[in-house]
């Protein structure tokens, strides 16, 4: 365990040394929301749920809630996907240690 602590602080050094963004270097997930009718969603880990008002996303720090009309999921990759639609509300279920 301490040894996982000290590579993940060498690590996050050398991100800054280098200025990488931490979104590209770690499992952070990164929206892009484009008025209310495209969202981009990077670095995701699954899709739990999809319907054409509901779209449940899994990533490495909760679940993304997206509610809205017409939603499709336009463009999908291992690490992107791309949302289209009337997007209303989105909801963040953050994952706690406890």
């Amino acid at each position: 365990m301490r040894n996982k602590k000290k590579n993940s602080k060498t690590l996050s050094k050398v991100n800054r040394l280098l200025e990488i963004p931490q979104e590209v270097s770690s499992n952070i997930p990164k929206l892009t929301i484009i008025g209310f009718e495209k969202m981009l969603i990077e670095n995701y880990k699954a899709i739990l749920e999809y319907q054409e008002f509901y779209i449940r996303i899994s990533t490495y720090i909760g679940i993304l809630n997206i509610n809205g009309f017409q939603l499709n999921l336009n463009e999908m990759t291992t690490d992107d996907l791309l949302i289209t639609g009337k997007i209303e509300g989105i909801d963040f279920e953050a994952i706690t240690d406890e």
